[in-house]
């Protein structure tokens, strides 16, 4: 298949290029910038320019069998901060998106979502795909508003939608000096001697799934015709302070941790039931979390012995 991956050149997206590409497929990426911690691929067509932009988005998707949506202008943490950013640039940019596909005639569309925020504070986990959408932030609200908009031309105008709900995806590749990726952000902070800060007690609870496993699951499904929602996770819950734990253990260093107060926006515990994905792709997450974090340590030391 011809597949337009836009945000091919960033954390999640690499590695679903990765896999299309060992799975034969013909890669065109769309991205803002050239990806930060490698080279570009031999046999992958490059577009940079602007999510938001029509004419880039109009040259992006002319040609491919189906569209990769894998970009988000805002995270978790920032997207309250900017609503109206938040709704403009991926709520109304995703209209376009699919406004631009259904004129050039490219119906199959993978949207990557949010497993972490779309469902709010949840009334039991794990959390299956038919549990309310009650989100508590704006990036989740954003989200919903998309999912709801991608069903309405699923239902209307012959888009062909697959939606993945994904927990907190961690592994190389991933930035780890802002406010995204709580995994890669600790690790660097503790090859560098620094403390982590917490937010509340640390009782919060996620599910953390290896990259590669999420990538693999994004090809499989992106690349079938079943439609509808499906949960990317781990199936199992770690809170923070178990986390932290593991990453002492990992990288052999006790972390000094300096406690905040807990953010109203943040969900007390995500763990996600992924028993679709297995029951209709055959999908599950294989990897386990403390090889998986061993993997990411080496990573981030790699980053350091090289300068990046």
């Amino acid at each position: 298949m011809k597949i337009l991956v836009i945000g091919g050149c960033g954390f999640i997206g690499s590695h679903v290029v990765d896999v299309l590409l060992q799975q034969g497929h013909s890669i065109r990426i769309f991205d803002q910038s050239a990806e930060k911690f490698r080279l570009a691929l031999p046999g992958v067509e490059y577009l940079q320019g602007d999510f938001s932009n029509r004419d880039a988005m109009v040259s992006a998707v002319s040609g491919m069998d189906a569209v990769y949506h894998l970009v988000s202008t805002t995270f978790p943490s920032t997207a309250s901060q900017d609503p109206k950013r938040d709704v403009r640039e991926n709520l109304i940019g995703t209209l376009q998106l699919v406004e631009v596909m259904l004129e050039e005639g490219v119906t199959r569309l993978l949207f990557l979502s949010s497993g972490g925020t779309v469902y709010g504070i949840p009334e039991s986990t794990p959390i299956s795909e038919s549990h309310p959408l009650r989100p508590i932030s704006s990036y989740g609200i954003t989200k919903t508003a998309i999912e709801h908009n991608l069903e309405m031309f699923r239902r209307t105008k012959s888009l062909s939608p697959i939606i993945i709900r994904a927990s907190n995806p961690f592994g190389p590749r991933q930035g780890h000096t802002g406010v995204q990726g709580v995994i890669a952000t600790f690790f660097n902070r503790i090859a560098n001697d620094e403390y982590i800060e917490v937010w509340g007690d640390g009782a919060v609870v996620r599910d953390y799934i290896d990259v590669r496993d999420l990538a693999q699951f994004c090809v499989v499904a992106g690349t079938s015709e079943k439609e509808g929602v499906y949960n990317a996770g781990s199936n199992n819950g770690t809170s923070l302070i178990e986390l932290l734990t593991m990453m002492e253990q990992v990288t052999g260093r006790e972390v000094a941790k300096k406690f905040k107060p807990g953010r109203p926006t943040d969900v007390p515990v995500s763990v996600l039931d992924c028993t679709a994905a297995e029951r209709d792709f055959g999908w599950k997450a294989s990897r386990n979390l403390y090889d998986s974090l061993e993997t990411t340590w080496k990573w981030v030391l790699s980053l350091k012995s090289s300068n990046h």
